[in-house]
């Protein structure tokens, strides 16, 4: 089969697969893959969970709380069902069906709006800045909130991350406004050199926090609620009623502990790595980076080219040199194009000259694909 006979999501699996060197992302995993990793996982020869109740699943429930601080965590199987329950919870709790959260949160742009229609909650939107609001703009909303959700880092925005004095003064006004506060840490895993504090501290200022075991830590699907011992017997229950106790679900949870063993530990490190591979992609032509320092290892590439121009040149380098650099590239404005970076595992082992010498020859070819 040629080039010509595969659809162009299938040359560009086929080029991805083939590549040996990545730059932002990895390579794409077979099954296989996904299983030799975890094949090595003590406890393999005992018996594998039932219904979420002990073996792996309690093993990733009692490690995740032991990491934020928390009494208790409970394993669910995305993290969409985590947040509803999260939700439903301090709109019981407190009596107020109102959640304060950001537009571009996940809650708004990537859960299809599952917190009004499942359980006829209402948002409100402090600010539309790409910022996370402050706690004038909390308390000019003007009417009571049963939740404050804040999203680190904010993804939509740029993975942006307030300094560690903003999210403690927000939180602590969500709270003297009588508001729970649950933070939404699908990758909370990537804040702690940004805000100098551990894991647990971070988790300390919110009453409730959801953490993802796929994103950025590997693993095959996954996320858990965290908090007190209260909320993880309510999270239990309506895990069950929507359907979330699935019978069996140890290959995500050794998926999970793997990534908790072997990519927690160096995410500081790509944080680190990522702070000097930055300037150089910024130098590139045309170039923009948002934010500007990124507070973690991802983060927003503008170029301007068209989407359609900068994807055919992933492909095409990928194909004749082996090298995945960026993508996948959406258009944001007419011959301006975004892509997010994550700049993991597999960037480490490239220089900023190596960064730079790549990068031009992407746009070369994304030029001659746009003419």
């Amino acid at each position: 089969m040629t080039h010509d006979d595969l659809t162009p999501a299938q040359r560009r699996r086929a080029a991805r697969r083939a590549s040996k060197r990545f730059l932002s992302d990895g390579p794409l995993l077979t099954m296989r893959d996904r299983l030799d990793a975890i094949v090595g996982a003590d406890g393999l020869d005992e018996l594998p969970d039932f219904y979420a109740t002990d073996g792996p699943v309690r093993e990733l429930e009692q490690r995740t709380a032991e990491l934020l601080g928390t009494e208790d965590a409970v394993f669910f199987p995305t993290g969409t069902m985590a947040q509803q329950v999260a939700l439903r919870y301090g709109a019981e709790l407190t009596g107020h069906r109102t959640v304060a959260m950001h537009p571009l949160c996940h809650l708004e742009q990537h859960e299809r709006q599952a917190y009004h229609q499942l359980t006829g909650l209402r948002a409100l939107w402090p600010t539309t800045e790409h910022r996370q609001p402050t706690p004038a703009e909390l308390a000019a909303l003007g009417e009571p909130l049963g939740t404050l959700t804040v999203e680190l880092p904010l993804r939509d925005a740029g993975f942006l991350l307030p300094s560690w004095d903003e999210l403690v003064e927000l939180t602590g006004a969500a709270r003297a406004l009588g508001a729970r506060v649950h933070f939404d840490g699908a990758r909370l895993w990537n804040t702690t050199t940004h805000f100098g504090r551990s894991l647990a501290e971070i988790a300390a200022l919110a009453d409730s926090v959801y953490v993802s075991f796929y994103k950025d830590l590997g693993g095959i699907s996954g996320a858990a609620l965290a908090g007190t011992a209260e909320l993880a017997a309510y999270a239990r229950a309506w895990r069950h009623r929507m359907g979330g106790t699935v019978f069996q679900q140890w290959p995500a949870a050794l998926a999970a502990l793997h990534g908790l063993d072997t990519v927690l530990p160096r995410i500081p490190g790509f944080t680190e790595h990522a702070a000097t591979l930055v300037p150089a992609l910024a130098a590139l032509p045309g170039a923009r980076i948002n934010p500007v320092a990124p507070p973690t290892h991802d983060f927003q590439l503008w170029l301007p080219h068209p989407a359609e121009a900068l994807n055919a040149a992933v492909v095409t380098l990928a194909e004749q040199d082996g090298t995945w650099f960026i993508g996948p590239w959406a258009d944001a404005a007419p011959g301006l194009a975004m892509a997010e970076v994550r700049l993991g595992a597999s960037a480490l082992d490239w220089t900023p000259e190596e960064v730079t010498r790549t990068g031009l020859r992407f746009l070369d070819l994304a030029a001659a694909h746009g003419r």
